[in-house]
């Protein structure tokens, strides 16, 4: 354990000296590119387009909730452009593309950086969850890649960044619906890389551990509202010691308590949008580049072993088991 931590130190310093000093610094020129964003409304995606416009690129901003377009665009030049877009819905996809079409015949980057992290625990998450989980997450960023990918192969060197997350490619329990989610947004983005390679599409993955957004400080409210959904039978089968137990393990979990400045997530994208050589991968912050290292060099038995360290005390039913 100790030699994984002297590992993961060393891969870690070494990962930022590379993207500090070696990494090339932005160098595309942002006069009259622009850039779609989807997920403005807040967290990351809001603070990207802010960001970008103040770089001077076209900013056009997909929120979900019109109530949160003030509060966006009242920080945007008037280069920006900010629209309600649900990335679920085709018809919303199309409208925006005809938005897109009246402005320009070129797009430079899309940015698929909408996103939930419904559900918990696969027993305490319905399969309609998941489905939309998948529909946002995955199909969302599909049906945005293949209407935009006209606009983006029109010219040579445009990107795609695809915000995934540290569940693409580590599995934590109690995120089932976003880890699939995000590992087949990472196998589309591997795709669409080595299909696009001709055409000279860079295609980016920015994969950040837990940042510091209202998702994270609101976790343990959505779980003990996911909690009191759940049938009596489910409630008997896990019980109310268990939940409580799972409510502290969440709030003083490392991951979320160590959870990170959504600038660092930010500054990832800017440069996969703004660096004529832009990464394949980005992995900012220390909770991505940790873990991919022990995915990395860590047999499966391991990993299990440490994902369940200080898992929650144990469930009801099977405490009665265990008494029989």
């Amino acid at each position: 354990m100790i030699l994984l931590i002297i590992l993961g130190v060393i891969y870690y310093c070494s990962y930022r000296i590379y993207h500090l000093y070696f990494l090339p610094s932005t160098n595309i020129d942002p006069t009259g590119k622009y850039v779609l964003i989807s997920g403005c409304d807040t967290g990351v995606g809001h603070l990207l387009a802010v960001e970008l416009d103040k770089q001077g690129f076209h900013v056009l901003a997909g929120i979900h909730n019109l109530d949160n377009f003030s509060a966006l665009n009242d920080k945007l030049s008037p280069r920006a452009t900010v629209f309600r877009l649900d990335i679920t819905k085709q018809d919303e996809i199309d409208a925006v593309f005809q938005i897109i079409c009246s402005k320009t015949n070129t797009l430079h980057a899309l940015v698929n950086n909408a996103g939930i992290a419904d559900g918990y625990l696969i027993d305490w998450t319905s399969v309609e969850t998941i489905r939309r989980v998948m529909d946002v997450n995955y199909f969302g960023a599909v049906a945005m890649t293949k209407t935009c990918l006209p606009l983006l192969i029109a010219k040579r060197s445009s990107r795609v960044v695809n915000v995934s997350s540290i569940s693409g490619y580590v599995s934590f329990a109690g995120t089932s619906a976003i880890s699939a989610s995000n590992h087949a947004l990472e196998a589309f983005s591997d795709c669409l890389r080595r299909e696009m390679r001709q055409w000279d599409l860079h295609v980016s993955i920015i994969e950040p551990g837990a940042m510091r957004t209202a998702f994270i400080d609101n976790l343990d409210h959505r779980i003990d509202n996911l909690w009191r959904q759940l049938s009596e039978v489910v409630h008997d089968r896990y019980g109310d010691i268990f939940f409580h137990n799972t409510i502290l393990q969440v709030k003083n979990s490392s991951v979320i308590v160590g959870a990170e400045n959504p600038y660092k997530a930010v500054l990832a994208i800017q440069h996969a949008i703004s660096n004529s050589s832009p990464a394949i991968r980005y992995r900012p912050g220390w909770q991505s580049t940790l873990f991919f290292l022990l995915s990395y060099i860590c047999s499966t038995q391991i990993m299990d072993f440490l994902l369940n360290l200080g898992e929650a005390s144990i469930p009801a039913g099977v405490r009665h088991q265990l008494s029989e």
